[in-house]
C-alpha cells in the first residue's frame, strides 16, 4: 500500500484493504455467516425468558413455587353484572335471572371450568349493585385468548336479553384477545414501515438507487443473522419478543448508521478526484476506525442493561449488543468489497430530481451551506452559544428532576378508547383491588395439617380487619402439591401508590403475625401490584451500577481512541446532556401532559417503570455514533495541519450530511413507534426521536463545536502519566493525515 510511512496499521483499514483486494471471498463469507446463523438459529429453537426468572424478591420465589409444584395457573375471566338502574340490587329476581344466565352460558360453551356464583363466593359489592361471576379458560393461560371467543358471544347474548343489567367480561383471556384484535398488528406495522421509510430517506441523500439500497441492506442482513444467533444464544440466556423487537430498531439505526459514514466518505473522496482504490483505502482508514470505535462504545453501552439482575433488560442488552457488533463487523468488512465490486455502479439508478439536489449538497467537499452558516456564528461567540444552548437544555432537562416512574395501569396504558378499559374501571370501583388481587402462594410441608388451616384463616381475617383488604378473600388449595394460593383483593384497586401501602401490610404487618408464625410455612405475595413493586425495586437497585458501568467505560474508549482526557471527558458530558433533556421532555409530555395532544397521546402522571434505564442505554450509545464520527473528522483535519478553530469548521460542516440523514432516519423510526396505541411505545418513540434530533442539531451543531473552540488547544490535552495507555490512534493512510501537523516549536503533534 505504498512506502513504510504510508504504512496502514489499523484494524478498519487493514479489513477494508483485504476486503477490497478480496472482493469475492468477503461477500461469500458474509453471506455464508448469514445463511448460517440463520440456519442454526432455526435448528437451535429460540428459548424465551420464563415467568420464574422475570424478575427478582417474592414475585420470583412464588414462580418459582408454582414451576417446581408443576401447577399451570388458568386463565381466569370474571364477568360483572351490574344494576343500570338504582332501585335494582343483586337480592331481585330479575338480577338473580341475569346471573344464572350468565352461568348456564358460559358452561355451555365447553370452554371454562370452575364456574363460580357470587351468592357462593359473596362477590357482591357493598351497595348491592354489582356482582362477580368467576370462572377460569380451559387449557394453557397462554393461549386463552385464542379460545375465549365462545365464551364473549355468549356474554354478549345473555346481555341482549337482559337489558336491565350491564354485563361484560374481563380477564386475562378476554384482555388478551382484545389487545391482539386492537394492537396486535401495531408492532409489526411499525418493524415493516420502518425500512420503506429509512430507504425513502436514503434515496433524497443520495439520489441514486443502488447508493441507497447498500445501507438497508447492510441493516437488514446484520438483522437476520442477529435474529439467528439470538436462538442459539438463548439457550445459555433466555430472549424475549421485547428483546426481539429492541433488536430491530438498534439494529436498523446502527446498521445504515455505519454504512452510510463509510459510504458517504468514500463517495467524498472520489468527488475531490481521487480513483477509486484510493478513495476506499481512506474511507476505510477513517469512517472505517470511527464506526469500529462507535460500535464499540455502543456495545458497552447496550452490555449495562446486563447489570439490571433483570431477565428481560438482559435479553434486551444481550439482542442490541449483538446486533450491533454484527452491523459493526459487516460494515467494516463486506461493506469495502461491495464497493470494490460496484465502483462506479454504485451511482446506477439515479432520480434526475433527487441525484441534482445530492450533488448540490456535496459540492464544496461535502459541506453543508446551512451549518456553514450556523457554525460560523457559533464559532464567532462560542462562549455565548455554550451559554444557551447548554441553558436551554437544562431548562428542558430540569422537569425531569420530577420524575415519577411506575408500571402503567390498563386505563393509563389504554385509555378510554377500549370497552375493556371501561369495564375494568367499573370493577375497580365496585371491587377496589378485585380486577387485580394480590395473590399469596402459601407452600407446606402438609397444607392440611391444622396449625397450616388456622394461619390461613386468621391471615383472611387479618387482611381485612388491618385495612389491606375489603374482601372477599378466597383460598383455593392444591392438596397434591401442598400448595395454597389466597386471592386477596387489595385497597387502592388501580391506584398503585394506594395499592402499594395495602400491599406493605400484608406483607409486613399481617403475614408475619400470621403464616410466618407456622415454622415450613413459605408465603411469598405475588400479582400486579406486588410485580411492579418488587421491578421497581430491583431496577432502583441497578441504576447505580448501569450508569456508572456505561459512563466509566465510555470514557475509557474515548480515552484510548482519543487519547485526550478533554475529549472524553466533553463526549460524556455532552451525552448526558442529550439524554437530560431527552428526560425533561418525556415527564413535561407524558407526566405533566404539556403539548401531549400534539403527540396523540396523554399525560398519564407518569414515565412507565422501564423506561428512563433503557433509554439511558439506548441514546448513550446511539448518541455517540454521531459524536465519534464528528470528532473524528475534526481530529482529522487537525492532524493535517489545520488550526483546532479550522479543524471545527471542517469537521462539523463536511459531517452535517451524512449525520442529518443519519437523524432523519433514526428520528422517523423512532417516531413511528411514537404513533402506537400504547402510552409505554409512545413514551419509548417519542424520548427517542427527540433524543436523537436534540443530539443531531444543538449537541453537535452548536454546543460541541463551541465548547472545542472555547477549549483550544487544550481540546487534546494528555497528562504524561497517561501517555503509556495504548495507542489507538495511528490507523490512518497517508492519504488522510499528510502531511503531519506540527506544534509552535516544530514537533510533531500527538492528536
Amino acid at each position: 500500500m505504498g512506502n513504510g510511512d504510508s504504512r496502514v496499521r489499523g484494524i478498519a483499514a487493514r479489513a477494508g484493504g483485504w476486503s477490497a483486494r478480496h472482493r469475492w471471498t468477503a461477500v461469500g463469507i458474509w453471506v455464508l455467516f448469514v445463511v448460517l446463523a440463520v440456519g442454526l438459529g432455526s435448528a437451535a429453537g429460540r428459548v424465551d425468558v420464563k415467568d420464574s426468572d422475570q424478575l427478582k424478591g417474592e414475585t420470583h420465589t412464588a414462580a418459582k413455587i408454582i414451576e417446581d409444584a408443576g401447577i399451570v395457573e388458568p386463565a381466569s375471566e370474571t364477568v360483572l353484572v351490574q344494576a343500570k338502574d338504582a332501585e335494582l340490587t343483586a337480592t331481585d329476581a330479575e338480577f338473580r335471572e341475569a346471573v344464572q344466565a350468565v352461568v348456564t352460558a358460559v358452561e355451555g360453551t365447553g370452554e371454562v371450568t370452575e364456574v363460580t356464583s357470587p351468592y357462593d363466593t359473596q362477590t357482591i359489592s357493598k351497595d348491592g349493585r354489582s356482582a362477580l361471576v368467576q370462572f377460569d379458560v380451559r387449557g394453557e393461560s397462554d393461549t386463552a385468548g385464542e379460545r375465549i371467543e365462545p365464551v364473549l358471544k355468549a356474554v354478549e347474548g345473555v346481555q341482549k336479553e337482559h337489558e336491565a343489567v350491564r354485563i361484560e367480561e374481563i380477564g386475562g383471556a378476554s384482555m388478551m384477545k382484545t389487545f391482539d384484535d386492537a394492537f396486535g398488528d401495531d408492532f409489526k406495522k411499525a418493524e415493516y414501515s420502518a425500512v420503506p421509510v429509512a430507504l425513502g430517506i436514503l434515496l433524497i441523500a443520495f439520489g441514486a438507487l443502488v447508493a441507497a439500497l447498500l445501507p438497508v441492506l447492510l441493516a437488514v442482513t446484520a438483522i437476520m443473522a442477529t435474529m439467528g444467533l439470538m436462538g442459539v444464544v438463548s439457550h445459555v440466556m433466555p430472549m424475549s419478543d421485547t428483546a426481539n423487537s429492541v433488536m430491530l430498531l438498534v439494529g436498523l439505526a446502527v446498521g445504515v448508521d455505519y454504512c452510510l459514514f463509510y459510504l458517504r466518505r468514500e463517495r467524498e473522496e472520489r468527488e475531490a478526484g481521487r480513483d477509486g482504490e484510493t478513495a476506499l483505502r481512506i474511507a476505510a482508514a477513517t469512517s472505517g476506525r470511527a464506526i469500529i470505535v462507535s460500535g464499540v462504545t455502543v456495545c458497552v453501552a447496550m452490555a449495562g442493561m446486563l447489570f439490571t439482575g433483570l431477565a428481560e433488560f438482559e435479553a434486551m442488552g444481550l439482542a442490541s449488543l449483538m446486533v450491533v457488533a454484527v452491523a459493526m463487523v459487516g460494515s467494516v468488512t463486506v461493506l469495502p468489497a461491495l464497493l470494490s465490486l460496484l465502483g462506479g455502479r454504485v451511482e446506477k439508478g439515479r432520480i434526475p430530481f433527487l441525484r441534482r439536489r445530492a450533488r448540490d449538497r456535496g459540492k464544496g467537499g461535502g459541506e453543508s451551506r446551512f451549518w456553514s452558516a450556523v457554525l460560523k456564528g457559533v464559532l464567532a461567540r462560542p462562549l455565548v452559544s455554550v451559554l444557551v444552548a447548554a441553558g436551554a437544555l437544562l431548562a428542558v432537562a430540569a422537569p425531569a428532576l420530577g420524575m415519577k416512574t411506575q408500571n402503567l395501569t390498563l386505563d393509563q396504558e389504554f385509555g378510554d378508547s377500549l370497552p375493556i378499559v371501561q369495564t375494568y374501571n367499573r370493577v375497580n370501583e365496585a371491587f377496589p383491588g378485585g380486577s387485580d388481587p394480590a395473590e399469596v402462594v402459601v407452600h407446606a410441608k402438609d397444607i392440611n395439617a391444622p396449625e397450616v388451616k388456622s394461619a390461613l384463616a386468621d391471615f383472611r381475617e387479618r387482611a381485612i380487619s388491618s385495612g389491606a383488604s375489603r374482601g372477599p378473600v378466597e383460598i383455593k388449595l392444591h392438596d397434591a402439591q401442598n400448595i395454597a394460593f389466597v386471592y386477596v383483593p387489595l385497597v387502592g384497586g388501580s391506584d398503585l401508590d394506594k395499592a402499594g401501602a395495602s400491599l406493605d401490610k400484608l406483607r409486613d404487618d399481617v403475614r408475619p403475625a400470621t403464616l410466618g408464625r407456622v415454622d415450613g410455612v413459605e408465603a411469598p405475595i405475588t400479582g400486579q401490584v406486588a410485580g411492579s413493586k418488587d421491578f421497581n425495586d430491583q431496577l432502583a437497585g441497578a441504576v447505580v451500577p448501569v450508569f456508572a458501568f456505561v459512563v466509566v467505560f465510555a470514557f475509557a474508549l474515548m480515552l484510548l481512541s482519543f487519547r485526550s482526557l478533554t475529549i472524553a471527558i466533553t463526549s460524556i458530558v455532552l451525552n448526558l446532556l442529550s439524554v437530560g433533556a431527552a428526560y425533561g421532555i418525556l415527564v413535561g409530555v407524558f407526566q405533566h401532559g404539556w403539548g401531549a395532544s400534539l403527540v396523540g397521546a396523554e399525560g398519564v402522571g407518569a414515565i412507565v417503570t422501564w423506561l428512563p434505564l433503557f433509554l439511558f442505554v439506548i441514546l448513550f450509545g446511539l448518541s455517540m455514533d454521531y459524536h465519534v464520527f464528528v470528532v473524528s473528522r475534526i481530529r482529522e483535519a487537525r492532524m493535517r495541519g489545520l488550526t483546532t478553530r479550522d479543524a471545527i469548521t471542517h469537521g462539523v460542516v463536511t459531517t452535517a450530511g451524512v449525520v442529518t440523514s443519519a437523524a432523519v432516519i433514526m428520528v422517523a423510526v423512532f417516531a413511528i413507534f411514537g404513533t402506537l396505541s400504547m402510552q409505554s411505545m409512545k413514551q419509548m418513540g417519542v424520548g427517542l426521536a427527540a433524543a436523537v434530533l436534540i443530539d443531531a442539531t444543538v449537541i453537535r451543531g452548536v454546543l460541541l463545536p463551541a465548547v472545542m473552540a472555547l477549549l483550544g488547544e487544550r481540546n487534546w490535552y494528555l497528562p504524561k502519566w497517561l501517555h503509556r495507555l495504548p495507542d489507538l490512534t495511528h490507523d490512518e493512510s497517508s492519504e488522510a493525515i499528510a502531511p503531519t501537523a506540527r506544534d509552535d516549536e516544530g514537533e510533531p503533534l500527538r492528536v
